[in-house]
């Protein structure tokens, strides 16, 4: 027998639900539902612990074309992992937006500069931190979170002595 389906077993015999249009396991829920869309049928991937579905999809007509094809151990095995993914492409793109970085020659030194975004929902800010070539803290200030890192910004903030950017 394949991990995979140990794991599956395993969640049966703790209780979890697995039925054609409710599948729970390996910290998932797989919810066959009307598509308020059209006549179809779609799948919703919630994460254990998480409010909204990581994704909602299509799902197969059964055979009769008017039922959803019922859920399996292999179908969620695969939707897991699709909305796993999904997940990590969303923190990685948020990862990306909160998180910037450049090198800066300076007096023939490489500087890096990274801007790390906090996005506090009342008082959202950033650190604009400077590290030598050694990966060690130079200077650090506080900015506005729609401060915008460039090679040109983060050049003028070094020759600015590392002064707070206005």
């Amino acid at each position: 027998m394949s991990e995979s389906a140990t794991e599956f077993d395993d969640d049966a015999a703790s209780g979890l639900v697995q039925e054609p249009r409710l599948w729970q396991g390996n910290g998932w829920t797989a919810r066959v539902i009307k598509n308020e869309d059209d006549e179809g049928w779609a799948v919703a991937m919630i994460r254990d612990g998480e409010p909204e579905p990581a994704l909602v999809g299509p799902w197969t007509m059964g055979r009769d074309k008017k039922n959803p094809k019922p859920l399996d151990t292999n179908a969620f095995h695969t939707l897991v992992k699709t909305a796993a993914e999904v997940i990590r492409r969303h923190e990685q793109q948020l990862h990306a937006i909160l998180h910037k970085s450049t090198v800066v020659t300076h007096e023939g030194a490489d500087i890096k500069v990274t801007l790390d975004i906090v996005p506090d929902d009342d008082h959202p800010y950033a650190q604009l931190t400077a590290q030598d070539a050694d990966g060690e803290r130079i200077a650090q200030v506080r900015v506005a979170a729609s401060f915008k890192l460039s090679p040109a910004s983060a050049a003028a903030w070094i020759e600015n002595g590392f002064h707070t950017p206005s």
